[in-house]
């Protein structure tokens, strides 16, 4: 990432690139895609993925530690995304504007999906980073589709179950509610590996521009350090 104690450029973009998915792929989450007659997932299934695709190219490069900054960075501009909505929702509107609901619908969260997203986010990242992490030091480097899919299975695996679990427990039966965390966990993970050669060309590309590879391999995994 450093180079000089510089953020390299390649490091600045792909980071601005991983942010901006993670917040689109937020507002537009209250948007439902009927896939099928009993199929129904998130809008956002078609984004949100791809953060967990830049997730694996930053660890894979930079490592974890590198990989955990961008993480709470992430974190931390969610959050600010929400207050700022929530702020902006509650400011007062003149009799003439019409699109308070329309408005509200879009952009309103409640501090119970906000929160479930808070947590799918943070508990799916980092857990996906970990274990890519540790792989790549376990298979000494080879095999990167192995480590790239390996993770994905675990990271949206905590994700999915933690986000519908907390945002929509108790509002229907335990057989909808699995239905919704398998339905969305297969999506995502098919996603990951169907875009499994961009994954291998974006990480060489990165690797040649930055001129690293970075291995783990006295890393002691802290969320926080």
């Amino acid at each position: 990432m450093k180079k000089n104690n510089t953020v390299s450029k390649c490091f600045l973009m792909l980071t601005v690139l991983y942010i901006t998915c993670l917040l689109l792929s937020n507002l537009i989450a209250g948007k439902m895609w009927a896939v099928t007659g009993s199929i129904t997932l998130p809008a956002a299934v078609i984004l949100f993925p791809i953060t967990y695709i830049m997730g694996d190219i930053f660890t894979e490069v930079y490592g974890f530690k590198d990989t955990r900054m961008v993480i709470w960075l992430g974190f931390a501009c969610s959050f600010f995304a929400v207050v700022i909505y929530l702020i902006t929702i509650a400011l007062p509107h003149p009799e003439f504007w019409t699109n308070q609901e329309a408005f509200v619908t879009v952009m309103g969260t409640t501090p119970r999906v906000a929160c479930a997203s808070f947590l799918g986010y943070l508990f799916g990242e980092f857990s996906n980073s970990m274990i890519l992490s540790k792989m790549k030091v376990a298979t000494k480097g080879d095999k990167l589709w192995m480590r790239t899919i390996g993770s994905t299975i675990v990271g949206e695996g905590f994700d999915s179950i933690i986000f519908i679990t907390i945002s929509f427990a108790g509002t229907m039966d335990a057989n909808t509610l699995a239905h919704m965390i398998l339905y969305q966990y297969l999506f995502k993970v098919c996603y990951e590996i169907i875009c499994t050669p961009l994954t291998y060309k974006v990480v060489s590309m990165v690797k040649k521009a930055e001129g690293i590879d970075t291995y783990d391999y006295e890393v002691i995994y802290k969320v926080l350090g």
